[in-house]
């Protein structure tokens, strides 16, 4: 593993607040649809829209939405495009900030997790309790 490894994180719109909070804390490593870096992905965008540009550009992508690896379509994109992402999950629905918190506490981890798994497709879960792989399948 590189030390080197510096990947750019775009937040889908149900992870928008998270997005938007990373990047007013100073990151410049945070895209999100409507961001002024990322004209091509506006806010909107239907999900396979913004997963080929996200699988083309290498971004991982943190998302809230716990269905969209197992929706065909989107599922076809994750592996059509080659979607790294990292599902932020809890039982319980987290506000932004206690999402930033999760993100920030495990960084280094979806950086290592990253690192290892390479160029996509792959899906992690990030949850109260760690994080984890999990695979992508049909419904």
């Amino acid at each position: 593993m590189s030390s080197a490894f510096s990947p750019v994180y775009f937040t889908d719109e149900n992870a928008l607040g998270l997005g938007k909070l990373l990047r007013r804390s100073g990151r410049d490593d945070i895209v999100y649809p409507g961001h002024e870096d990322l004209p091509e992905v506006p806010l909107g965008a239907r999900d396979v829209e913004w997963m080929q540009v996200a699988g083309a550009r290498g971004f991982i992508v943190l998302t809230r939405d716990r269905r969209i690896r197992t929706r065909p379509a989107e599922l076809a994109a994750y592996r059509e495009f080659g979607v790294c992402s990292v599902w932020i999950g809890a039982k319980r629905d987290l506000r932004a900030q206690d999402q930033v918190e999760l993100f920030l506490k495990h960084e280094d981890r979806i950086r290592r997790a990253a690192a290892q798994l390479g160029a996509g497709p792959w899906a992690l879960v990030l949850g109260l309790s760690g994080l984890r792989q999990i695979a992508l399948r049909e419904g």
